[in-house]
């Protein structure tokens, strides 16, 4: 075994040069790439009956690899998406085992073919105007907490940010004292957006920041949890999982749907598509890197669809089906 099988150099190099110098990854990508194979050396460490520190690159190869994302399915019932998204982590080390350690090359290449797992692709869920109102609603406003968790409900359906963008919002982020309010969003891939602030939220943030005794411009957390430092994403969901309790007393319909942060962006951008706006404008307001994964809310609006039904004149009545005389048409037809 070669000295350059050794997994720390490697490691470093890759966390150290590759996805910060190299890559320049934000720190969420570096965050999660960071778990993923601590997880996977972990999980391979129990295999092999040794400490971490003594693995090498050749204890992780392509069974190995497979056996890790097989467990996180099984017994940690990982969905199939946060499985390919521990994939993606760990071909980008290998990436950098291959391009560093010729030694590694076979191993690295073995890793580096396993396919990702598809997975099914359901229905956009989202709510409407009148549960949205209800979950900002819900929220006591004579406490301060209260106060705090309506405004993150409020921005987080007003603006579709997605929660790790709004429990980032900085006082320096928004421009509140003008005539087009705004607010910067830092999204994934380091992928910056200007959106624009309704009338409610920027009442609602001012007395947020008033109450928190902001001063101008400063590089503040907006929300912040009982320790006054930046509010998790955890207790983003935790604050969305408690106005669903309560709210859900007046509308028990509620109770019934799942209801997580990112609800409210699903249900944002399904507003905007049914008012008319196209979707080149959501895609920029959503920080969508691609067009197609906007189009998935209008190919989740039935109703937009019923109504292109009803302007095509589409009647019930089906022509007859085209028969083919040709034989092996006709085998390529039965099948």
């Amino acid at each position: 075994m070669s000295v350059c099988s050794s997994l720390p150099p490697l490691l470093e190099s890759f966390f150290g040069h590759r996805l910060t110098k190299q890559r320049n990854a934000s720190r969420s990508t570096i965050a999660s790439y960071r778990d993923a194979l601590r997880m996977l050396i972990l999980f391979a460490a129990e295999r092999a009956g040794c400490k971490p520190c003594t693995l090498a690159v050749e204890n992780l190869d392509r069974d190995i690899v497979l056996a890790f994302l097989d467990d996180l399915e099984e017994k940690r019932k990982n969905a199939i998406q946060t499985r390919n998204a521990r994939l993606t982590a760990i071909r980008s080390f290998f990436h950098h085992v291959a391009a560093n350690d010729p030694a590694s090359l076979g191993v690295a290449q073995r890793v580096l073919a396993i396919p990702v797992k598809k997975s099914h692709t359901g229905v956009t869920r989202h709510l409407v105007r009148g549960e949205i109102d209800a979950l900002i609603a819900a929220p006591d406003r004579r406490t301060p907490r209260g106060r705090r968790d309506r405004t993150l409900l409020l921005f987080l359906a007003r603006t579709g940010a997605r929660v790790s963008e709004a429990v980032g919002v900085d006082a320096c982020d928004l421009q509140l004292n003008r005539t087009r309010p705004q607010v910067l969003l830092r999204g994934k891939g380091r992928k910056d957006r200007v959106v624009p602030i309704s009338d409610d939220l920027v009442k609602a943030l001012k007395a947020l920041m008033n109450e928190r005794g902001f001063e101008g411009q400063e590089v503040r957390p907006i929300f912040v949890g009982t320790h006054k430092t930046r509010l998790t994403r955890f207790g983003a969901t935790h604050i969305v999982r408690r106005a669903v309790a309560t709210a859900a007393v007046d509308k028990p319909e509620l109770s019934r749907k799942s209801v997580s942060p990112h609800v409210f962006r699903h249900s944002l951008a399904m507003m905007l598509l049914q008012s008319g706006v196209d979707l080149l404008t959501i895609q920029a307001w959503l920080g969508h890197a691609q067009v197609a994964t906007t189009h998935r809310y209008a190919a989740a609006d039935v109703e937009m669809m019923r109504c292109g039904l009803s302007k095509a004149g589409v009647s019930g009545s089906q022509t007859a089906r085209f028969r083919p005389k040709d034989a092996v048409l006709q085998l390529l037809e039965s099948i």
